[in-house]
């Protein structure tokens, strides 16, 4: 869509925004007309995906349209579940129940696939800081990190609390990342590892299923987050009235050093973009969310982007979610006033 279009879209809203406060109705529409243009880009682009997908964008000032597709539909998380955890071990922090210099035990029965630990420290006496294993469990998304920071963290139910307490409702946080494996890949019990390479000699298609949509699975509403959800979310951690500021600082410079999903949310972006994000992969879930920081002062915007229920090849789901973060990007780079 060329920008003459899109601003003509906008039109309304900058309309209402410079006379007579309308109702809220009246809002919800010229918002609606506001962003016609562009939600008509998303669908067309979502359909490369091979899946469902939702999307929930806005300023981070919370000026301007807020940019929703499908956004209030459940969505299985994956690993974006994640930065609720997060969320929680540094709200710990704050309260002085934890110290990001504290060492963690990792045990080996806690082990579970993942990039780093389980695959690479292989040999028992396992200890990491909490700083270390959120940088592994943000950056790499490591499964391991992740339980035992779910662990320190109070467990699932803990993590929902912290998120209800920041005012969002629809997401929910119910198992740590064995317990989803197990669940998902029908792994018996035991050390998730050694069940899991067990499982993958009586079965060798079992680790195809991780890249295929799963009905029960997908449409499961443990462990799930509407695209609003999440937005709202990252928007009270980045506008830092989640955390303290320290904990805010450092929560985000981890999802600005994301290595994981370079072809997602990152993979469009014009060169030099600050990307904030977490991502997540299984069965028929492709999903990234974050923060992207627009050139010259623009503002930021707050990003989720999920795809459910595709069999289409991981390439295609996040080609969709980089071409329709571009659009979402140059949407409110080129059509929505900063200020």
């Amino acid at each position: 869509m060329s920008n003459q279009k899109l601003r003509l879209a906008l039109l309304p809203l900058l309309l209402a925004a410079g006379g007579v406060a309308q109702p809220l109705a009246a809002q919800t529409a010229t918002q609606s007309a506001a962003t016609a243009g562009l939600d008509r880009q998303i669908a067309r682009l979502a359909k490369g995906s091979g899946g469902v997908v939702g999307v929930a964008a806005w300023r981070l000032d919370g000026k301007g349209p807020r940019v929703l597709y499908n956004g209030g539909e459940a969505f299985p998380m994956a690993s974006t579940f994640k930065v609720a955890v997060a969320g929680r071990i540094f709200e710990r922090v704050d309260k002085g129940e934890l110290k990001l210099d504290q060492m963690l035990d990792v045990p080996m029965d806690m082990f579970s696939p993942s990039e780093v630990i389980a695959d690479r420290l292989i040999h028992p006496g396992v200890s990491l800081s909490v700083y270390n294993l959120l940088e592994l469990m943000l950056t790499q998304s490591d499964n391991t990190a992740t339980d035992v920071l779910t662990k320190a963290a109070g467990g699932p139910a803990a993590v929902t609390a912290w998120v209800r307490a920041q005012g969002v409702t629809g997401q929910r946080i119910d198992r740590d990342t064995a317990g989803l494996l197990r669940d998902f890949f029908g792994v018996g019990p035991g050390p998730l590892t050694e069940a899991f390479e067990a499982a993958a000699k009586a079965n060798p298609d079992i680790e195809r299923k991780g890249s295929l949509p799963d009905p029960a699975f997908d449409n499961d509403p443990r462990d799930t987050s509407t695209p609003e959800a999440m937005g709202t979310l990252l928007t009270r951690i980045f506008s830092g009235k989640a955390l303290s500021a320290g904990s805010t600082k450092a929560l985000i410079g981890i999802m600005e050093r994301c290595r994981t999903g370079g072809a997602r949310l990152r993979g469009k972006m014009p060169p030099g973009t600050k990307v904030a994000n977490k991502t997540g992969t299984i069965g028929g879930t492709v999903n990234d969310t974050g923060v992207l920081t627009l050139p010259d002062g623009a503002g930021e915007i707050v990003i989720a982007v999920y795809v459910k229920k595709s069999a289409a090849p991981v390439e295609d789901r996040e080609r969709a979610i980089a071409e329709i973060a571009r659009s979402v990007h140059d949407y409110f780079l080129f059509s929505v006033p900063a200020k």
